[in-house]
């Protein structure tokens, strides 16, 4: 299990660094498409913001031992922040990465949720979660 959990994380590490680095080359147009229009912030500095996040959380998965799983937890929390681009992406039909359609846009919001229990899961940050309830508690 500790293998599977590690290549887990590996990969998602990599998709990540891979997803951050493109927010700001090629995709940044694609990307922008996501930034809902609510929000009070310029596009493009959301987008290059997120791209360096992303960035920094994929080589922290990869490369960072001592705090994995606080790591995975605060890639769990990017993964729920930036959920809003992709519901906003689906109510205002925004076309972006081959999604041009309200059914494979409506598919994509179903996946984020497997991307906050990938990083929870690979990094162990559930148990993670736990100590810290405990001592809540205690």
């Amino acid at each position: 299990m500790n293998a599977l959990r590690h290549i887990a994380r590996i990969l998602l590490g990599v998709a990540l660094t891979f997803a951050g680095t493109s927010h700001l080359t090629t995709s940044r147009s694609e990307f922008l498409a996501q930034v809902p229009t609510w929000l009070p912030l310029e596009p493009d500095f959301v987008v290059v913001a997120s791209g360096v996040v992303e960035i920094l959380l994929g080589l922290g998965l990869v490369f960072v031992k001592r705090y994995r799983q606080q790591i995975g937890l605060l890639t769990a929390l990017f993964f729920v922040a930036i959920f809003p681009g992709n519901i906003a992406q689906f109510t205002e039909q925004r076309d972006a990465f081959g999604l041009n359609t309200d059914e494979a846009r409506a598919i994509r919001l179903l996946f984020q949720p497997v991307l906050v229990i990938w990083a929870l899961w690979s990094t162990s940050a559930v148990s993670y979660l736990r100590s810290l309830i405990g001592r809540k508690n205690n």
